[in-house]
């Protein structure tokens, strides 16, 4: 499996991106897989204010977490580590 989290805070964010990877890794646990250590691979990125590049065929999910109020944490899980590789 794999996930791709895209946090995009209010302001600069304290603290370090990775620190919510494990908790929103737990949190999917028992709810859309059996364990976590079924995740092969991970995407993380936070995108500060000023800091959001533009994205080549964005969703509207992915459109309206820029545009909206923040803060928004976009998950996406996919049963494909590979897919965006291939």
């Amino acid at each position: 499996m794999a996930v791709t989290l895209y946090y995009l805070p209010e302001g600069r964010m304290p603290g370090d991106i990775d620190n919510i990877v494990k908790l929103v890794l737990d949190a999917l646990c028992a709810h859309i897989y059996l364990d976590d250590a079924q995740v092969e691979r991970v995407v993380v990125q936070k995108f500060e204010p000023g800091n959001v590049f533009g994205f080549s065929n964005a969703s509207m999910t992915i459109i309206d977490a820029i545009t909206g109020p923040k803060p928004v944490l976009y998950v996406r899980v996919s049963n494909n580590p590979l897919e965006e590789l291939t």
